[in-house]
């Protein structure tokens, strides 16, 4: 039974997935259903967390709107999401930024990985 499951999680895997990692300032462009229509929104921010692994890989984008705190979690293989680009890469030490949440304005900022 695991073996069936296995094969058919490759198949749902994408083949072109975007390389980022927690810390990142990205774009996410996400397909959007309205009634009949299908449009693409794009929501930026920066990464909190990267989860699990394979087909069930989600990553947390949390950004500022009008002075409050917007946390979205993603599913990285649906095809509910078109792409992800990498605006910035950022320079952390830890796997999760959850002391991000309690943060406003420019301590909330990630610093810039230069290399």
């Amino acid at each position: 039974m695991n073996e069936i499951i296995k094969k058919i999680e490759e198949a749902q895997l994408k083949a072109n997935v975007d390389e980022f990692s927690v810390g990142d300032t990205v774009k996410v462009y996400a397909k959007i259903k309205e009634g009949n229509r299908e449009r693409i929104q794009v929501f930026e921010g920066t990464v909190l967390k990267k989860q699990n692994g394979g087909i069930r890989e989600t990553f947390t984008v949390r950004k500022n709107s009008n002075g409050v705190g917007v946390e979205k979690t993603w599913p990285l293989h649906s095809p509910s999401v078109e792409r992800v680009e990498v605006v910035r890469k950022g320079k952390v030490r830890r796997a999760k930024l959850n002391y991000l949440r309690n943060r406003v304005g420019k301590k909330a900022k990630v610093k810039e990985l230069v290399k």
